[in-house]
């Protein structure tokens, strides 16, 4: 043991500060939450202006310190994102499976990143609720082809098929993915309930991101010394936020211009 305690020692840290974005309600929070702490809360209320919570994981050669600020989805929050998203390293843009106008609203933050983030910024795009779906079919799971065009209506017809056996999914696999690809996207679905994929995303995100865009750890001086945020933790992160929120209006109020 004490061999392994010294090898983890050993591997240099680097600190990655990572932005959740999307529609409100698909899930961002409840994601955080279980790659944080392995949780999930049904009935979670939502996020007020943003949270923040750290979260350290292993790769082979190097331990990557994720800061994470977990970003509220209702619009009234929308014009405080670049405050969150400024010098941001990654960014999860999250939808719900369920729900195509979310989709819209992902493609959104992933346009509004590509033209205002950090260049060479890691972007997952993460379709979560995937409890609520049904298996997706090997055809359905691969990027479509032209000459699967005319397999359009025996999908319909699958999905039509799905629905009746409690499949809630709206978003197919095949268009979030496709686009994904285009735009040069990390691709997954995520259930948070169960936990299926969450660490995946992040390892794929820590393992994506160039090594001269990692800076090294900050130690105990970040996240409150801690492997993870608590709940605490993110509470006063929270209350912060929302000081941010107050300080941004009364500027503009104050503003002469």
């Amino acid at each position: 043991m004490s061999n392994n305690a010294s090898g983890n020692a050993a591997k240099p840290s680097s600190s990655v500060k990572l932005v959740l974005l999307g529609e409100a309600a698909v899930g961002k929070s409840s994601l955080v939450l279980r790659f944080v702490n392995n949780d999930f809360q049904e009935n979670k209320e939502p996020t007020i202006g943003a949270a923040f919570l750290t979260q350290k994981i292993q790769l082979p050669n190097r331990v990557i310190k994720f800061e994470i600020w977990d970003t509220a989805g209702q619009e009234r929050f929308a014009s405080l994102a670049p405050m969150y998203y400024r010098n941001a390293q990654a960014a999860l843009v999250v939808y719900d499976l369920t729900k195509p106008t979310s989709l819209i609203k992902a493609k959104h933050w992933v346009a509004e990143l590509q033209r205002q983030a950090s260049p060479g910024i890691v972007i997952a795009l993460v379709g979560n609720k995937l409890d609520l779906c049904a298996e997706p079919s090997d055809s359905e799971a691969a990027t479509p082809t032209p000459s699967e065009s005319a397999e359009s209506d025996t999908a319909d017809a699958e999905d039509a098929e799905a629905a009746e056996v409690g499949d809630a999914r709206k978003v197919p696999t095949r268009e979030a993915k496709s686009y994904a690809e285009e735009e040069s996207l990390l691709f997954f679905e995520t259930s948070a309930k169960l936990g299926t994929n969450v660490s995946d995303v992040f390892t794929a995100i820590a393992n994506a991101i160039p090594e001269k865009e990692l800076k090294p750890g900050k130690g105990a001086g970040t996240g409150r010394g801690t492997d993870s945020a608590i709940s605490n933790a993110a509470g006063s992160a929270g209350q912060a936020t929302v000081n941010l929120a107050d300080r941004a209006k009364q500027q503009k109020d104050n503003c002469a211009c």
